[in-house]
């Protein structure tokens, strides 16, 4: 742990010297991560691609991390300046030893943007009882798409513990490839890999787990309190640049969208990505605000808890893991 805060705060001296470059007119080099590459994060490819950041002074460089875990690795260790998870990885840190701290410091999705597949066409409507008996691949144990997953099934009134079986133990870049390979009846995916297992004729979407837990945030852009407290203006423009993206992405056709977002997705054809970008809209997947609400993290922590992995004594203060106040000063 030494050797990792004191990397940290190496990143974050030169992160300072650099910030000074922002109010003098010279880009900021940011070292960017978001947890995995998907439609659910288009207001953030549409700042990238349509230069949002670099009018705001930011010089992005962008990884994709393949899991929340891995992102926040990368936000403790100082080899990410800022990264794009889920809120859930801010309160287990809250809790934990470490010294270094994360901070959620502006929103981008409004909920889950998850999808439930079957591998079977479904004859009618779906019925989330028809889960029972069957294995249904998720996520990580306790990461976001687990536990709202979790928290959908418990809605229709069965248990995800006892009723069914949760495979939780495919990594994030093996999970299409495991489906194709016949693994599991049921799964969650986001966009563009439901729409295209669909397009291939090997799953169908049923249901979506959004839509069925209703608004909580999902994946928030977060940087260690100490980045915050040593580059105010930085993540000032950061977040000025995302308000800019979501209005923009609040009343775009979804043709231009794809075409802004195209050069992330060079596997995906104009029509596939408009398909995911009109499904997504119709879900109401995108913050048209990035302010992180309260009543927001109250009712994760009440879905970690519910899902055991929380205990109900450790809830966490809003305080402790939300900044507003770039949101509150966002041009």
């Amino acid at each position: 742990m030494g050797a990792v805060i004191r990397r940290s705060m190496v990143a974050m001296l030169a992160f300072g010297m650099a910030a000074g470059a922002l109010a003098q007119g010279s880009p900021v080099k940011v070292r960017y991560e978001e947890v995995v590459r998907s439609v659910l994060y288009l207001p953030a490819y549409v700042a990238l691609s349509q230069g949002y950041f670099k009018d705001a002074g930011l010089d992005v460089s962008m990884r994709t991390s393949q899991g929340t875990d891995k992102g926040m690795s990368a936000l403790l260790s100082g080899s990410a300046d800022i990264v794009l998870i889920g809120p859930e990885a801010s309160i287990y840190v809250a809790n934990s030893e470490s010294p270094v701290k994360p901070k959620i410091f502006c929103g981008l999705t409004a909920t889950d943007g998850f999808l439930l597949m079957s591998r079977n066409k479904p004859a009618g409507a779906f019925d989330w009882n028809q889960l029972k008996g069957k294995s249904v691949m998720a996520f990580r144990p306790g990461s976001n798409p687990d536990v709202f997953l979790q928290s959908a099934i418990r809605k229709h009134g069965v248990n995800p513990k006892s009723d069914l079986k949760m495979v939780s133990n495919i990594g994030p870049a093996a999970r299409t490839g495991a489906w194709l390979a016949g693994q599991n009846d049921y799964a969650i995916f986001l966009e563009p890999e439901a729409t295209v297992i669909e397009k291939e004729g090997k799953g169908y979407v049923v249901a979506s787990v959004g839509r069925e837990v209703g608004p909580v945030d999902y994946t928030v852009f977060t940087a260690t309190d100490a980045f915050l407290k040593q580059n105010p203006k930085v993540a000032q423009a950061w977040t000025d640049a995302v308000v800019r993206a979501q209005k923009y992405v609040a009343t775009a056709p979804a043709p231009e969208l794809a075409k802004n977002i195209a050069s992330f997705f060079p596997g995906m054809s104009q029509a596939e990505l408009v398909a995911a970008v009109e499904r997504y809209r119709g879900i109401g997947l995108w913050k048209s605000n990035p302010k992180v609400e309260k009543q927001a993290i109250d009712s994760l922590q009440d879905m970690l808890i519910a899902s055991g992995v929380l205990e109900a004594g450790k809830r966490v203060a809003y305080e402790a893991v939300v900044d507003n106040s770039f949101v509150g000063k966002a041009q």
